[in-house]
């Protein structure tokens, strides 16, 4: 099902809507209060103590006003910064729509982040308040101590119904395009990460352009897997609930967790990063009943084309026949959802369909509302077929990074937005994914792109379940894409249960390489999944990877 085009009109028509007031706009959309519209996995503990399956509007809308009282009583005031510290998808969704009706910050931060990391992070942001969970909360009250302290360190536990009595006079908070709501990190992989703020405006131009052009306009029941602290966790919620489809928060997104949640909650689109889908694809889906899926939707990095194919088999999707009547065609779509945090909404995507040709790295051509161009090292737009690095241009684009406008600026080249990825395009404006800038190895036969090389390897051998590439180079050399240093490649294999190691790794994963004209590896070593490291949202942590390696890789 599709939203009216009525109610479509009313929405784009109304020029304060943005992604600061959207619950406070579905009243005017003739939404009616008792509509259930937020579905819970447990993870959220309500102001009353129990923990609710699912919400009303009006429900919602009590929790969001008690959550702001307790706000505006601990002294936050509009433009103040609150860090929410936990893991649930449900924490960081009311409590970024609490402050943004006072006008205040969300800064929304992975409790799962290590410990010296995530203090950092929090201390740069110099926040009025903390607010968490337990077992967090101890660590997070040495924040007291910082040079500039918040006014406090709160559990949400704390918050009570009585809360609601001291929301301003003002409530809700009106919202200028250019006022900032969230604050959310990216993963982390190269260091602190960086803190892109979105406003009023950045963080639901994406959707509503999409929804100006027909586009994303399904009301039908949504499970988000995504992590809670991405902006696209929240700007899904929020999307789910202007158009008045389900939505399904679900905080675990290991495969296994994510396929019972399909079970359970009977999704029609599933949302996650591409760690969770590869999980999935690895698990026995012989028995499992994934009937009511119709689109599996992979947001953040490109995914593989082998995990995809797995869940493609699964499913159905709607088509129009040559009759003109919609039918449902056997197998899920897997829609690449490429973006990042500092995007604010996915600019790219391309539709993987069961039986359709693999594109192998493609992400698509840029949305209408963004602009992408493959750029180099001295700022020009290279031509087809030419490998540089990704630069974007959108009114969705974060305005800067909280706090630090060095890095900022950095991230500008040529007058287009770097992305951190390298990438070619082809003749049709199809842009192709290759690796990281900071995983790109350069070696003295030329450029080892390391997502590249694990997507051929993946497609040439079932056996693997996942494959890494790792580069080692002599003490003090510096390698890679900014780097003139060289290093030597090795492969960490990952495989699937039950299948048979072979008697030699090395020539094994060779005889691939060199089949598709690509550099040879000095060593590949089969590894247990464990001992590759992960960051918060399942991306390898090839800057920890390489620490490990000369052990992993090559004994020493």
């Amino acid at each position: 099902m599709m939203i009216s085009e009525e109610l479509r009109r009313r929405i784009l028509d109304d020029g304060a809507l943005g992604a600061g007031n959207v619950l406070h706009r579905l009243p005017l959309y003739g939404r009616s209060p008792e509509d259930q519209v937020l579905w819970l996995d447990g993870t959220w503990r309500a102001p009353s103590g129990d923990h609710p399956e699912v919400l009303t509007l009006r429900e919602l809308e009590e929790v969001v006003a008690t959550y702001a009282g307790f706000y505006r009583r601990a002294g936050v005031r509009a433009k103040d910064a609150v860090a929410i510290v936990t893991t649930s998808i449900t924490d960081f969704a009311l409590n970024l729509m609490a402050l943004s009706s006072i006008g205040a910050i969300a800064s929304l931060v992975n409790a799962n982040m290590p410990v010296d990391v995530r203090r950092e992070y929090i201390r740069r942001q110099q926040v009025a308040g903390v607010m968490t969970q337990q077992p967090w909360h101890k660590e997070l009250l040495r924040h007291l101590d910082d040079d500039i302290p918040p006014r406090f360190v709160a559990l949400q536990s704390q918050i009570t119904p009585d809360d609601r009595e001291h929301r301003p006079a003002n409530y809700p908070f009106r919202h200028a395009p250019n006022d900032p709501i969230l604050i959310s990190h990216s993963s982390g992989t190269t260091g602190i990460p960086k803190s892109a703020f979105h406003t009023h405006e950045t963080l639901f131009h994406g959707a509503l352009s999409r929804l100006s052009d027909g586009l994303d306009c399904s009301t039908r029941k949504r499970l988000l897997a995504l992590p809670g602290h991405h902006v696209s966790a929240m700007s899904n919620t929020l999307l789910g609930l202007l158009l008045g489809a389900p939505v399904v928060h679900f905080t675990d997104p290991s495969g296994k967790a994510v396929l019972d949640g399909i079970e359970k909650f009977r999704p029609t689109i599933v949302f996650g990063f591409t760690h969770t889908f590869m999980e999935m694809a690895g698990e026995n889906l012989t028995d499992r009943d994934l009937s009511c899926v119709e689109g599996f939707y992979a947001s953040g990095d490109a995914a593989h084309v082998v995990h995809i194919r797995r869940l493609l088999e699964k499913g159905q999707h709607p088509v129009t026949g040559r009759d003109l009547k919609p039918k449902m065609a056997p197998g899920a779509i897997f829609l690449d959802i490429f973006g990042s945090t500092e995007m604010g909404y996915v600019l790219f995507d391309y539709v993987h369909r069961a039986g359709a040709p693999a594109m192998g790295r493609c992400i698509g051509r840029p949305m209408r509302f963004a602009q992408a161009a493959v750029v180099s090292e001295d700022g020009d737009v290279l031509p087809p077929g030419k490998v540089g690095r990704l630069g974007v241009r959108s009114r969705s684009l974060t305005p800067g990074f909280w706090n630090d406008n060095v890095r900022w600026h950095q991230q500008w080249l040529g007058g287009y937005f770097l992305t951190g990825d390298l990438v070619y395009r082809d003749g049709g404006n199809n842009f192709y994914h290759l690796d990281r800038t900071t995983d790109a190895i350069r070696t003295n036969e030329g450029f080892v792109y390391s997502a590249y090389t694990e997507e051929l390897l993946l497609s040439e051998y079932a056996e693997i379940r996942d494959c890494t590439v790792v580069g080692l180079a002599d003490e003090g050399v510096q390698f890679g894409w900014e780097d003139e240093g060289v290093a030597k490649t090795y492969m960490l294999l990952n495989l699937v249960e039950g299948a048979l190691p072979p008697e030699d790794p090395t020539a094994w994963v060779n005889a691939a390489l060199t089949k598709h004209g690509l550099p040879e590896v000095a060593g590949a070593v089969v590894v247990a999944e464990e001992a590759i490291p992960v960051g918060i949202t399942g991306k390898v942590l090839k800057r920890i990877l390489r620490e490990q390696a000369r052990t992993l890789a090559v004994g020493s």
